[in-house]
């Protein structure tokens, strides 16, 4: 009984061990998997918008998401957000000088008397 239990295992293992290794089919061991990578990216015609955010979904890899695809995406964000800072400060800027008041400045002080020969 107990060297069928030993061939029993012996098989079993051996028939896991080609399973794996890909035994007799010429395929090798497993395929590797391609990585998922993000299938709607952020849009590079266009400015960013809220539902573009509201739809980014990263794909999941092995130990959580793909660092690259969250490092791009948040760049993106990063620089757009950056450059919509700058051009509101601009904008601001431009609107506090458009604002300012444009009066000629008059002054109310007596004209000196010129000296009469």
């Amino acid at each position: 009984m107990f060297l069928f239990l030993v061939i029993a295992l012996a098989v079993v293992v051996a028939a896991v061990t080609l399973a794996v290794v890909g035994g007799g089919e010429g395929t090798g061991p497993l395929p590797e998997a391609a990585p998922e990578r993000l299938h709607d990216p952020l849009p590079p015609d266009r400015p960013l918008d809220r539902a573009d955010i509201d739809r980014l979904r990263f794909p999941l890899a092995a130990r959580g998401y793909r660092m690259t695809d969250v490092d791009d995406a948040l760049n993106r964000v990063a620089a757009e957000l950056a450059e919509r800072d700058a051009r509101i400060a601009d904008l601001e800027s431009a609107l506090s000088g458009a604002q300012a008041p444009t009066r000629p400045q008059v002054s109310f002080e007596k004209p000196e008397p010129e000296d009469q020969q």
